[in-house]
């Protein structure tokens, strides 16, 4: 027995080690910053609808909106086949660590962080495969409204059993996404992703862009919730249906300026990030 666990033992060292050094690899180091860096257009071309839907000028403030922004450009489906491969670069990124877990050695003795660095890991990688998708369709000429895929969701939710159970479920975890990305922002967690470039300017970026996006998905939350308590499908909806929201209050169009200087805030913090990625 004492045989058997020598040889586990050696064997997860083995694995580490190569997990380690295809993290320090060139080809895995360029496969993260080019899906950084398509990542940071996304949410630069959102911060830009944002903008548009806070002064009148209408458009789909969300991530599908941002594609078909680029889509309707005269090099859209080249466009759109790059974000293509930079969404599925991060989602092998993700998928990677996810599967073989955040190897820094500060964490070796630390389960508990390491299994929720690897759940967190697994969300990103579903979130980048489903823009890759959703970027692909678009290129074959395909794809509805992020919000009437929501309500779409909802709505076959709802007609399940606890249905309406399981709508404030999803609620309830976008809610607490929201919340982790604000303290992560806060707390500027997000300095752990980066291999240099910690200056002021930095974290003041990507505190000001965690905290954007944190708010934007409580407002998400918060409308798939009350589509649950008001068992009203069409009262849910995406990113584009809470900017709207936001837009809609008083004082709308100064808070979704706000947004949006916040999601433009981390497309350039992912931009820095692209130069120093910690793999």
């Amino acid at each position: 027995m004492a045989d058997e666990g020598v040889t586990a033992e050696r064997a997860e060292a083995e694995v580490e080690q190569q997990s380690q050094r295809l993290r320090r690899s060139r080809g895995y180091g360029a496969l993260v910053r080019a899906g950084l860096v398509c990542w940071a257009a996304v949410h630069l071309l959102i911060a830009y609808l944002a903008l548009r839907v806070a002064w009148g000028g209408g458009g789909d403030a969300s991530q599908q909106g941002a594609l078909k922004t680029l889509a309707k450009t005269g090099a859209g489906p080249v466009l759109l086949g790059v974000v293509a491969v930079g969404m599925f670069a991060l989602t092998v990124w993700q998928g990677f660590e996810a599967a073989l877990g955040q190897g820094r050695v500060a964490e070796q003795h630390d389960e508990r962080r390491r299994t929720l660095k690897r759940l967190s890991s697994a969300g990103r990688a579903l979130v980048y495969l489903a823009l890759g998708v959703s970027a692909l369709r678009l290129v074959l000429g395909g794809g509805g409204s992020s919000d009437q895929q929501e309500e779409g969701l909802t709505g076959r939710l709802m007609g399940v059993p606890l249905g309406r159970a399981l709508v404030v479920l999803v609620a309830a975890v976008i809610l607490a996404v929201a919340v982790a990305q604000v303290v992560r922002g806060v707390r500027q967690k997000f300095t752990e992703d980066l291999s240099g470039d910690r200056t002021r300017a930095v974290r003041v970026l990507g505190t000001i862009g965690y905290v954007a996006k944190g708010v934007a998905l409580a407002v998400v939350g918060a409308l798939f919730g009350w589509a649950a308590l008001s068992y009203d499908p069409k009262k849910a909806g995406g990113l584009d249906e809470a900017l709207h929201t936001v837009g809609s209050q008083p004082a709308g169009a100064v808070l979704l300026t706000a947004l949006a200087l916040g999601f433009a805030a981390f497309g350039v913090f992912c931009l820095v990030w692209a130069r120093n990625p910690r793999t």
